[in-house]
C-alpha cells in the first residue's frame, strides 16, 4: 500500500495556490502530512472530519470500452480546492489532504492500447481495488469521512469495501449515475463495482439515482427487481422529462431508503449535463442540480463518504480543466458545508 499511496505534504502543493494580502486559501488551512511517520499515526492525531484522495486512473474505464482520461480528474480538482477561500462559509481546517494513488508500474507493465483485451486489466483493477480498500478503511476506522475524486466508478468497490470492513457489517450507497454499474461480467470494470460488492456483501442497500432510460439494460431492471428490498431507482426521464416525479421528492425518498444506516454518496459525472467525461451526456442533470443534491444527500449523520469519478477532461485545454476542476470543488464543499 505505501508503495502506491503519494503521500502529499505542504511543500508538495505550495506552487499550485497563491494567496494575496488580506486571504486565505484551502491551501493555507487544510491539513498535510510529513514523510515522518505513518500517515494513519498522524491522521489519528488531527482534528479533521475529512480526508481527500486522489485516484487518478481510467483503467477501470478502458476495460469497460469507455473513453478514457478519467485519470486527469484528480489534477483538476487539487488545484480548484487548494485555491477556495477560507471564510465563514469554508473551512480549510476541516479537510486533510492525504495525496493520491499511483499505479504506473502496474500499467507501464500492461501496455494498454486500444486493442487490450478487457480481461487482461483484471488484475490492476484488481491491485487498485486491495489498495484503496485498505487506505480507506484505515481512514474509517479513525473515525474520519472519505472524499475521493478521480478515476473510473470501479473504484466504488474498493471505498464500499474498505468502509464495511472499518464497520464490521455492509453499508448502503446512494448513486447519482445515469447507469446502474451492475453489469454481470467475469472481470472487474467501472461498470459492475456495485454488482461485486452486493454479491459480496460489502453492500447492502443500493439507490441509483436519475438512470438514464436509453443505457439501462434490461438484465439489470430484472436483477433490481429480483432485489426490490434492496434495490431501487428512479430515472432521469421521470423527473426531467415526463415530470411524473419531482427531483427534490424524490431526493427525499432516496435519503429515507438508504440513511437509515452508514452510507456512501456516489456521484458519476456522466450524470451531469455536458460535463467531459467517460460517457459524455448533453442530456443530464444541471450542475446546479447536481449541487443541489449533493447537499441534501450530505446532510445525515450517517453519510459515511463522498465518491466522485468519471470526470475526464482534456489536460491539454486549460479552460475545461478549470471548468471540471471548479465543478468538483463546489460538490467537495456541498458535502462538507452542513446546514
Amino acid at each position: 500500500m505505501e508503495t502506491h499511496l503519494k503521500l502529499y505534504t505542504q511543500q508538495t502543493v505550495n506552487h499550485l495556490f497563491f494567496s494575496q494580502k488580506g486571504e486565505r486559501k484551502f491551501g493555507d488551512t487544510m491539513m498535510f502530512f510529513t514523510l515522518k511517520k505513518p500517515w494513519y499515526e498522524q491522521l489519528a492525531d488531527m482534528d479533521c472530519r475529512y480526508v481527500i484522495l486522489g485516484v487518478p486512473e481510467d483503467v477501470g474505464i478502458r476495460a469497460n470500452r469507455g473513453r478514457p482520461g478519467a485519470d486527469t480528474a484528480w489534477q483538476a480538482a487539487l488545484k480548484t480546492i487548494l485555491n477556495q477561500q477560507d471564510n465563514q462559509f469554508n473551512k480549510g481546517s476541516q479537510l486533510a489532504l492525504l495525496g493520491h494513488l499511483g499505479f504506473a508500474d502496474e500499467i507501464a507493465r500492461a501496455h494498454i492500447s486500444p486493442q487490450t483485451d478487457p480481461k487482461d486489466l483484471h488484475s490492476i483493477i484488481s491491485t487498485i481495488d486491495d489498495v484503496l480498500s485498505t487506505v480507506v478503511r484505515k481512514i474509517v476506522e479513525l473515525g474520519k469521512t472519505p472524499i475521493v475524486i478521480g478515476g473510473g466508478h470501479n473504484n466504488a468497490y474498493g471505498i464500499l469495501k474498505g468502509c464495511s470492513e472499518a464497520l464490521g457489517k455492509p453499508i448502503n450507497a446512494l448513486n447519482i449515475d445515469a447507469h446502474t454499474d451492475l453489469r454481470p461480467t467475469g472481470y472487474r470494470h467501472s461498470g459492475n463495482g456495485f454488482l461485486y460488492a452486493f454479491e459480496e456483501n460489502y453492500l447492502d442497500k443500493y439507490f441509483c439515482f436519475g438512470l438514464h432510460e436509453n443505457y439501462t439494460l434490461q438484465t439489470n431492471l430484472n436483477f433490481i427487481s429480483a432485489h426490490k428490498d434492496r434495490i431501487r431507482y428512479n430515472t432521469f426521464e421521470e423527473m426531467r422529462i415526463r415530470r411524473s416525479k419531482k427531483v427534490m421528492t424524490e431526493a427525499t425518498l432516496a435519503l429515507a431508503f438508504v440513511a437509515t444506516d452508514n452510507y456512501g454518496l456516489e456521484i458519476d459525472c456522466d450524470a451531469i449535463e455536458m460535463v467531459p467525461s467517460s460517457a459524455l451526456t448533453p442530456s443530464g442533470f444541471t450542475p446546479q442540480t447536481a449541487r443541489r443534491l449533493v447537499h441534501v444527500f450530505s446532510q445525515n449523520k450517517n453519510a459515511t463518504y463522498l465518491h466522485i469519478c468519471e470526470a475526464a477532461p482534456d489536460p491539454q485545454n486549460a479552460d475545461e480543466m478549470m471548468a471540471v476542476g471548479k465543478l468538483l470543488s463546489y460538490l467537495v464543499s456541498d458535502f462538507v458545508r452542513k446546514g
